[in-house]
């Protein structure tokens, strides 16, 4: 399956990350969904996307291009500079609505966590590297 005009990844692998991005993200995708004119549907399967580029990305440096919010066994949380959400809106062919939503959500598991945004991160795109969770461990 073609995600991406430069990634393909096997059905279940994609179905897979579908099933990650939902367990983890799981009622912040509701709230989002519910005020943006995305289905729950299309969010999980753009947050499943940005988690399987998300993981090559990983490979190449990723967390050498912003700060590392938190770490653990099951997630790194960033502050990403250089337009990670407008690469991600290009690479797959999203919709503006698609790519804010699914940026919302990241955004919001971030603040959970670190607190408000601070001034400087404001510009600075948020992202949540799922590494294990749950039955995928």
């Amino acid at each position: 399956m073609k995600i991406a005009r430069d990634q393909e990844v096997a059905f279940d692998e994609f179905s897979r990350a579908c099933d990650l991005a939902e367990t983890y993200f799981g009622r912040t995708i509701d709230e989002v969904a519910l005020h943006a004119p995305v289905s729950r549907r299309q969010l999980v399967a753009v947050l499943a996307r940005a988690q399987l580029s998300g993981r090559q990305l990983a490979v190449d440096g990723l967390t050498e291009e912003g700060n590392v919010v938190y770490r653990s066994g099951h997630e790194t949380l960033l502050w990403l500079d250089g337009g990670f959400w407008t690469d991600m809106r290009g690479r797959h062919h999203l919709k503006p609505d698609e790519g804010r939503a699914a940026r919302e959500v990241h955004r919001r598991i971030i603040e959970a966590i670190d607190g408000d945004v601070a001034y400087y991160n404001r510009e600075r795109d948020p992202f949540v590297l799922i590494e294990r969770f749950g039955q995928y461990e």
